[in-house]
């Protein structure tokens, strides 16, 4: 039995379907814990057990974990809770769940730069990795999906880039780093779960095909779309009061910059990209088929 935590997001979303492909002929049934069972996708609807609520209630994950072999673990991310609640004390009761059913296998999104020299002063992704060691503190066998930024990001700046061909983030023009697709991740978690061969705790980076400055970026989504966009630099602190003007604690806030500093001081650069590391997707192939769509070029 694999449950999958999230499995109406971005992540989440890509992963059923690639179970639901994928997990009969292996044996494995599914489960999925989903606040809206009207999310689903309707390949899902009469093939997984749903349980209905929300995967930070202790009752809902009793009822999710009893049973069950492994667990896709996501912590949406909750603008109105500090960084530590908001991961780790989302967490506290699946840890507890986890112990208490004797799950065998926990495959969980988290992000790059654990061991790097600002892994500590990261916000969001400070707090990422302090989750993970409390999960891996179980004795569960772990594997944290160690991302960098999602190419599914730019969704958000739409509006810009069609109405006035910009988007805007704080880092350096011309630092290259690795991005990724958020389906890219999911295939690597369907592997995971379904081949549960591997123990002990570890991390697998995912970090798409190449490097890329936010002017190649805006090189490739110019040549893509077939309209000039450019990167514009925000400064931190225009960032903070913006994200602050939006309703967001004002301690996820800072995290959120904090982050986002500590990527433009390499945060995402610790990890050398080998076969084992890559992922397919391109920026180019995704801008084609997923951003062009959804600017409405």
């Amino acid at each position: 039995m694999i449950v999958i935590t999230a499995p109406t997001g971005n992540i989440g979303r890509p992963l059923l379907s690639r179970l639901l492909e994928s997990a009969p002929a292996a044996g494995e049934e599914l489960r999925v814990i989903v606040r809206d069972p009207g999310g689903l996708p309707a390949a899902a609807r009469g093939r997984v057990e749903v349980i209905t609520g929300s995967h930070a209630d202790a009752e809902v994950l009793d009822r999710a974990f009893a049973g069950a072999d492994a667990v896709f673990w996501l912590v949406p991310p909750d603008s109105s809770r500090t960084p530590a609640d908001g991961y780790s004390g989302f967490a506290a009761p699946a840890v507890k769940a986890l112990a208490a059913h004797g799950v065998g296998h926990v495959v969980a999104v988290s992000a790059l730069g654990r061991g790097t020299p600002v892994a500590e002063r990261a916000g969001l992704v400070t707090a990422t990795l302090a989750m993970d060691d409390l999960i891996a503190g179980t004795g569960v066998a772990y594997r944290a999906l160690a991302n960098p930024s999602f190419f599914e990001n730019f969704l958000e700046e739409t509006d810009s880039i069609r109405e006035n061909g910009v988007f805007v983030d704080v880092v350096d023009p011309d630092r290259k780093a690795p991005l990724v697709a958020v389906a890219d991740i999911a295939a690597v978690a369907a592997g995971l779960l379904l081949d549960r061969s591997w123990s002990g705790n570890d991390s697998v980076p995912v970090l798409g095909p190449e490097d890329l400055s936010p002017n190649d970026l805006a090189r490739i989504m110019t040549e893509q779309l077939g309209r000039p966009v450019r990167y514009e630099r925000q400064p931190y602190e225009e960032l903070h009061t913006t994200l602050l003007g939006y309703g967001l604690n004002q301690e996820f806030a800072q995290g959120v910059v904090d982050m986002k500093r500590a990527k433009d001081q390499g945060l995402d650069a610790g990890v050398a990209r080998t076969p084992d590391t890559a992922s397919p997707t391109t920026f180019e192939q995704w801008c084609a088929e997923i951003l062009a769509p959804a600017v409405g070029f």
